[in-house]
C-alpha cells in the first residue's frame, strides 16, 4: 500500500490559496512577498520529489502547474514520475504533452484503488478542494506542512469545516527556521 502524502505552504490561520502568486486572489504570492525566503526552509521540496513516486493533483492545480512544471529545472524529476489529476470534467484531449504520464481519476474511489497498489508514496500539491474531499475521506497518511507566520483571513484553507471525528496526527518531524516558518511533518494515527 502507498503512502498519500499531502505537502503544503499553509498560512497559521489554515489558508493555503496562491501561495506562489497564483492570479486572481488578493493576497496571492504570500509566501515570498511577507516572508525572508531562506532555502533551509525549503529543504523537504527537494526531499518529496526525490523520495515520490507519483504525483497527485486536482483539476485546478493541475490547470496551474502544467503550463509551468514541465519546463521548470526546480521541478525536473516530477517530468519523469506518473501524475494523477482528479477530476470529473477534465478529457484526455486537456492534458499537456510534455509532462510526462498523466492519468485522469474521476472519483475518490479511484485515489483509494491507486493508493493499494505497490510503489513509493504519492504526493499532492495544491489542490485545496482535492487535499479537504482526502482528509474527509480518510485518504490522506501523511501531512508535510511549512507553516508561515501570517493570518491570511480569506481564502482556501486546506482543512474542512465538516463535523466530524477527531483525527489524531503524530508530530515526526519539527524545525523553525530563523524567517519564523515552521517545517510540520505529522503521520495520521489510524
Amino acid at each position: 500500500m502507498r503512502t498519500l502524502i499531502t505537502s503544503a505552504f499553509i498560512s497559521l490561520d489554515g489558508v493555503v490559496e496562491a501561495p506562489g502568486g497564483e492570479p486572481g486572489y488578493r493576497n496571492s504570492g504570500w509566501t515570498f512577498k511577507h516572508t525572508e525566503f531562506l532555502p533551509d526552509a525549503f529543504e523537504i521540496k527537494e526531499r518529496e520529489q526525490k523520495e515520490a513516486g507519483a504525483v497527485l493533483l486536482g483539476r485546478t492545480s493541475y490547470e496551474a502547474f502544467s503550463p509551468v512544471w514541465p519546463d521548470m529545472e526546480d521541478f525536473a524529476r516530477y517530468k519523469t514520475l506518473p501524475k494523477y489529476v482528479v477530476s470529473t470534467t477534465l478529457d484526455e484531449g486537456d492534458l499537456v504533452s510534455n509532462w510526462g504520464d498523466t492519468t485522469i481519476l474521476r472519483s475518490l474511489d479511484e485515489v483509494a484503488a491507486l493508493k493499494e497498489t505497490e510503489g513509493a508514496p504519492i504526493i499532492v500539491h495544491g489542490s485545496a478542494t482535492l487535499n479537504r474531499a482526502l482528509s474527509d475521506a480518510g485518504l490522506v497518511d501523511r501531512y508535510h506542512l511549512l507553516v508561515f507566520p501570517l493570518l491570511l483571513g480569506a481564502g482556501k484553507r486546506l482543512f474542512s469545516g465538516t463535523d466530524k471525528d477527531v483525527q489524531k496526527l503524530k508530530l515526526v518531524e519539527s524545525e523553525t527556521y530563523a524567517n519564523g516558518v515552521q517545517k510540520q511533518v505529522f503521520d495520521v494515527v489510524r
